[in-house]
């Protein structure tokens, strides 16, 4: 049998397993006990937050064998509704089928009666997408549908409906999910799976799927693909390119002392291993208001990542206005983060402003009492001591300052210049390379973890080529992403931007690509990036068959190259 994923094995059957949205489930059973339905429904809210659950709920409340209201999932209607095969259920996807034609397929259908049920229920998602023609054809139908036909429209951005669409609807907006609400549900599941878990493995869940139930259980699926029968917060991170509490927490502490050494080797570390940077800096902005807080109000039950002993520490050593000036400079960071082609040479130069910036916006004297050091292994994150309890570390030997931008090139290593270029038969598409989800399959089974890990922990060394008049470019290229699968003569790199994926993709850039890896890592290899939503898509497509044992072999795997 086919694996099933979790949100659709634990969408709710009735409106009582519903997570959130209580004021929607009171108003509509209200309405369903008096009668008092309307003939046009708007869904409107966030993605993942129950619409077009609690549109099929509606409809198995309206047409159960038990009567209007109920929900016993075990009569025809409701199995039928549960299945998708309802004749008298229609479900519209309008983002695929946003055209007048469509519609008025949909509407020479609604005068007819109802084959199974009581009502025919139309439900249209992602309604903002259709057509004005389209919108404009469902107008009429919609102010005067016969009894027995209700609509429901379900939006993510209702601001995009025509007025005239809007005012004929009962409107009902969803709101994200509390954290209570998603990680009582996630709790449920996992007690329910059998799987060993902890609290803050949980919370890191919820703070990936903002507000989302949907999201909080796809993250989980994908974790417990990965890690087995437990959750753990390492996992996590490793499969999400994240960097746990006690980190960001060692690294505002090195920022604090001006531990600038420190704090860049910690930078070199986020940027090889490909850490997520847009959501550390909006990590990091979540600890500076926590800091903020504390300091105006000592109010810890509005904390949201610290407790109340490490946000001690920092109100000993951070005045308010440096911790104002260090949000803003990090709010201006994640404003600029939009309007440029690679966000880590930003990130860097962020980090050291943080480093030397006070109040007023001059260099700050040394703290005379200096916030203890956080020891933290940089290479992997390990189980630390007792914040800010680490003992006094040794008196390190004095060694030259380090510059981000200052790194020179090994004079020993030839650079290769080489016009040779392999290529995976079969990907060029135009002036680009296209890997499509079968190749990207058969790319990832025959991947070696040891030649990524091996790139990985060398990924920085690009940096020293990056003023290099021939692999220059290439090599700023390349660094802006990070390994994320590499055999023997193919490397993929994820980029966070599709923008920066495509331009590495284009077969102009393949050349100088090959030849700034094969100098750097003496080996020449077919390098395709993909985007992080590629990434993910493809890590997902790749769980899904492993689950269901349709992955191929890798002995059966040939895979053909042109230019050897």
């Amino acid at each position: 049998m086919a694996y099933k994923a979790l949100y659709r094995t634990y969408r709710p059957s009735t409106f009582d397993e519903v997570a959130g949205q209580e004021h929607i489930v009171k108003t509509l059973k209200n309405a369903l006990a008096t009668g008092k339905l309307a003939h046009a429904y708007l869904f409107a809210g966030p993605r993942g937050t129950g619409k077009t659950t609690m549109a099929k709920l509606l409809a198995k409340a309206l047409n159960c064998d038990e009567g209007i209201g109920h929900q016993c999932n075990e009569c025809k209607n409701c199995k039928a509704i549960i299945d998708g095969t309802h004749p008298d259920v229609l479900e519209l996807d309008a983002a695929s089928n946003n055209g007048v034609d469509e519609i008025r397929d949909l509407i020479d259908k609604v005068k007819y009666g109802t084959i199974l049920g009581r009502y025919k229920v139309y439900i249209i998602d992602e309604v903002h997408m259709l057509s004005t023609g389209a919108f404009n054809a469902l107008l009429k139908t919609l102010e005067e549908p016969p009894e027995h036909v209700i609509f429901i429209l379900a939006t993510t951005e209702p601001h995009k409906i025509l007025p005239t669409i809007l005012s004929r609807c009962q409107r009902y907006d969803f709101t994200k999910l509390s954290d209570k609400d998603i990680k009582n549900r996630l709790k449920a599941v996992l007690e329910n799976e059998g799987v060993a878990y902890n609290d803050d493995a949980i919370d890191i869940i919820i703070s990936l799927a903002d507000g989302g139930m949907r999201d909080a259980l796809s993250i989980l699926d994908q974790v417990l693909a990965y890690s087995g029968n437990k959750l753990e917060v390492q996992d996590i991170l490793d499969i999400f390119a994240l960097e746990s509490k006690d980190e960001k927490i060692a690294l505002l502490n090195s920022i604090i002392n001006k531990d600038v050494p420190d704090v860049l080797a910690r930078v070199n570390r986020y940027v090889s291993l490909g850490t997520d940077i847009k959501r550390l800096t909006d990590d990091l902005l979540l600890i500076l208001k926590d800091i903020l807080i504390y300091q105006s109000s000592r109010n810890i039950s509005c904390l949201e990542v610290l407790n109340e002993e490490e946000a001690k520490l920092f109100f000993k050593y951070l005045s308010i206005e440096e911790t104002m000036k260090m949000i803003d400079i990090i709010m201006a960071a994640q404003k600029d983060y939009k309007s440029v082609n690679s966000i880590i040479p930003l990130f860097e130069v962020t980090i050291l402003k943080l480093v030397t910036t006070k109040k007023d916006g001059s260099p700050r004297e040394e703290y005379i009492e200096p916030l203890p050091k956080i020891e933290k292994p940089l290479p992997k994150p390990e189980p630390q001591p007792a914040i800010f309890k680490a003992p006094e570390p040794t008196k390190p030997e004095p060694q030259k300052p380090v510059s981000l931008f200052d790194q020179p090139v090994e004079e020993s290593k030839p650079v290769i210049l080489s016009k040779d270029v392999i290529v995976v038969k079969g990907t060029r598409n135009g002036e680009s390379f296209f890997v499509d989800d079968d190749l990207m399959i058969d790319i990832m089974v025959v991947s070696k973890k040891e030649i990524k890990n091996q790139l990985l922990n060398n990924w920085s060394n690009l940096k020293r080529y990056i003023a290099h008049p021939d692999l220059g470019k290439a090599a700023t290229l390349l660094v802006d992403g990070r390994p994320l699968v590499a055999g023997n003569k193919i490397l993929v790199v994820e980029y966070q931007l599709p923008s920066t994926a495509d331009r590495a993709n284009l077969i102009e850039n393949q050349e100088a690509i090959q030849n700034v890896v094969e100098t750097v890592f003496g080996k020449r290899m077919f390098v395709y990036a993909v985007s992080r939503k590629d990434s993910v898509r493809s890590q997902q497509n790749y769980m899904n068959k492993l689950q269901i044992s349709k992955l191929p072999k890798p002995d059966t795997i040939n895979i053909e190259f042109e230019g050897e």
